[in-house]
């Protein structure tokens, strides 16, 4: 059995391809250079990169665990020297089967009361484990990694992969995060906003609610373990547990971050520093204490940015931002509320967490689209700087066709500007999709000639900022013109005139308009969000949908695919284009596309396997957009195929933020 790592669909031993997404089963993108390599290859041919699946093993001494019940072994420095020591696993693997092998040297011999920890890569990435299979007995070491996700599966804890006993040893292996930024890391490569780190601090109080039953505590002090993922939520490495000699106090927790304040140099709100020395201090000595003072320091931070915004709007106070500061903005987070929630007791047995329960509550959204807010929540409102933009784009003849209609242009311009602040870009982009129409190849003319003429248009009218409606309105009648004139001195008729669609997306450092004609599409996804489509097809079924027809009824007309709109066949009284702008406040993809990648509902089917892997920065994008068409082809062959993908990463500006 195979099972796929996009979909997780179980497909039989001798298949190349996945039966539930259609993902190679053989073959793996390199991280680095996106090249295709063998799944089972350790390293990429192109560029040396090691592209196999890497899990992080712990292994300990069973020795050890019979003379502790917790989840890793912790011994004072004496102990451990007074301690015999056993001789490690040798050779170039860490199983019999020779599935894991190491990627680092592994020590001869350790302490029975100490543990190793080591790299090592999955040859068989696809074959399930044996904690899946229930192959072997699971180790007493193991239940805390298994029971705190099951009761609290949205804590950022531990992800266990498998774990057995194997001679004198116990096993774990865990998801390898040592690609992510330690917590200290990312203080000191850029400021960060005071709501941040309250926020920060308040997922750790409800890690630490939930690890004081398991004596699990350190784990939120060792430095090393406390990482940052793309979302700009807090995760941990591993458990560590507490000291017998030393069990864990709320205090650790404020002598933590005042190391993080010291060793970055970060500057800290008054408030969030008073905080921490209390908690050092002994002032504030639980979990419901804490909780409470978070809330105070909320409701001050809010006070203070009311108190900055008395003097009036600026140009910058369109947008709300969460609390929570960086991965969602454009929402408002009520962080006072959420602090209110029925949270986790500390020192009480532990329940499992029902969906909407104190994890899944710590932060409560009201997203601004329908102007709707809550006067009591503490909200910070910025503008938001690029620092990131990536783009790619192909287009493909497909299975069925003899020639290709489709046309497209990336044209984009990028200045890095640096600051105290951090880096930000200048940037502008235009991205044109058409996909042509007409007989014999006039589709490829007509494309082509509205892409050139668009580009032209634009080098003489955008300029400093992006261009207003009217100008892009008139940048698109004028494509249809040029179009029009062209039937017209053809004498074309009928379906003889040509024709194209057209999907258009100006963007301009975080600002973006997108204009289409026809059934080209522009696409959104985010982590938030998820995928949405902007644009809405003119077609004749959607026409009817916008009339009061019920959709069925609508699409089971014969002409329900028919365009209502398209450049060229008729002049600038029969084309209305839609117009509609957009901000680009959170980390996301933008996608144009023709519908020979978007027919029967291709992207939404497979966007947890094709499109949520290119939101991660690390994901070559070239090769991403390589696969939608391979993807594209496999099930819509029957048209020409085009996409033009757009990744962006933005952060809040911190010349606005309060003081």
């Amino acid at each position: 059995m195979l099972v796929c790592s996009h979909c997780q669909f179980e497909n039989p031993d001798t298949h190349k391809y996945c039966q539930g997404c259609g993902t190679s089963l053989t073959e793996k993108e390199c991280p680095t250079c996106g090249t295709l390599v063998p799944l089972n290859a350790e390293y990429c041919l192109q560029c040396g990169a090691v592209t196999g699946t890497i899990w992080k093993a712990i292994l300990s001494s069973v020795q050890a665990e019979a003379s502790a019940a917790l989840p890793s072994i912790a011994q004072s420095p004496a102990q451990a020297t007074r301690a015999r020591t056993v001789p490690l696993p040798t050779g170039k693997f860490l199983d019999p089967q020779q599935r894991y092998q190491f990627l680092e040297p592994l020590p001869q011999q350790m302490a029975t009361t100490t543990e190793t920890e080591i790299r090592v890569l999955d040859h068989f990435p696809l074959q399930p484990s044996s904690l899946a299979t229930a192959a072997l007995p699971i180790p007493a070491i193991a239940r805390p990694y298994l029971d705190l996700p099951a009761q609290f599966p949205l804590l950022p804890l531990p992800k266990l992969h498998d774990a057995w006993q194997q001679d004198s040893f116990n096993i774990l292996l865990l998801q390898d995060r040592s690609p992510l930024p330690t917590l200290l890391n990312v203080l000191l490569e850029e400021p960060v906003l005071p709501l941040q780190i309250l926020h920060w601090l308040y997922e750790m109080t409800e890690l630490w609610a939930a690890l004081a039953p398991y004596q699990c505590c350190r784990s939120l002090f060792e430095l090393d373990n406390v990482r940052v993922d793309e979302d700009y939520l807090l995760c941990l490495q591993r458990l560590h547990a507490d000291l017998p000699e030393q069990p864990a106090e709320l205090a650790e927790l404020g002598r933590f971050w005042q190391k993080l304040f010291q060793q970055s140099q970060q500057t800290q709100h008054a408030e969030i520093a008073q905080l921490c020395s209390e908690l050092d201090v002994g002032t504030v000595y639980s979990v419901e204490q804490l909780r409470s003072r978070v809330e105070d320091i909320a409701a001050i931070l809010q006070s203070d940015h009311a108190a900055i915004r008395s003097d009036g709007p600026t140009d910058d106070d369109d947008l709300s931002y969460p609390a929570s500061a960086f991965p969602d903005p454009d929402i408002t987070l009520d962080l006072q509320q959420a602090i209110n929630q029925p949270s986790i007791p500390a020192a009480q047995p532990l329940a499992p967490a029902a969906e909407g329960g104190p994890h899944s509550s710590e932060i409560t959204i009201v997203d601004q689209e329908d102007g709707s807010e809550s006067d009591d929540s503490p909200t910070i409102v910025l503008g938001m700087r690029l620092v990131s933009l990536e783009d790619a784009g192909q287009t493909d003849i497909g299975r069925q066709r003899n020639h290709n209609e489709d046309c497209f242009s990336i044209q984009t311009e990028i200045k890095k500007n640096d600051s105290p602040q951090g880096r930000s870009l200048n940037a502008k982009g235009l991205y044109i999709l058409c996909d042509g129409m007409g007989g014999h190849a006039s589709g490829e003319i007509a494309s082509t000639t509205a892409v050139e003429t668009l580009q032209r248009y634009f080098a003489a009218h955008w300029h400093d900022r992006l261009p207003t409606e009217e100008t892009i309105y008139e940048a698109v009648q004028e494509a249809n013109r040029v179009l029009y004139d062209l039937n017209q001195q053809n004498a074309s008729a009928g379906s003889g005139r040509m024709g194209t669609t057209l999907v258009l997306l100006l963007i301009h450092n975080t600002d973006a308009v997108v204009a289409h004609v026809g059934d080209s599409r522009l696409y959104r996804l985010s982590r938030r969000r998820g995928l949405q489509q902007i644009t809405t097809d003119h077609e004749v079924g959607q026409r009817e949908i916008q009339r009061g027809v019920e959709p069925t009824l609508a699409y089971a007309r014969p002409d329900a695919y028919q365009l209502t709109q398209a450049l060229g066949p008729r002049d600038e009284n029969f084309l209305n284009p839609d117009i509609k702008f957009l901000e680009l406040n959170e980390d996301g993809i933008l996608l144009l596309c023709s519908d020979g990648l978007s027919d029967n509902n291709l992207l939404e089917t497979y966007c947890q396997s094709h499109l949520e892997p290119l939101l991660d920065q690390q994901t070559n994008l070239e090769q991403g957009v390589s696969q939608l068409i391979d993807l594209a082809n496999q099930y819509n062959g029957h048209d020409n195929i085009t996409a033009l993908t757009i990744r962006i990463k933005v952060r809040p500006n911190l010349d606005q933020m309060p003081r």
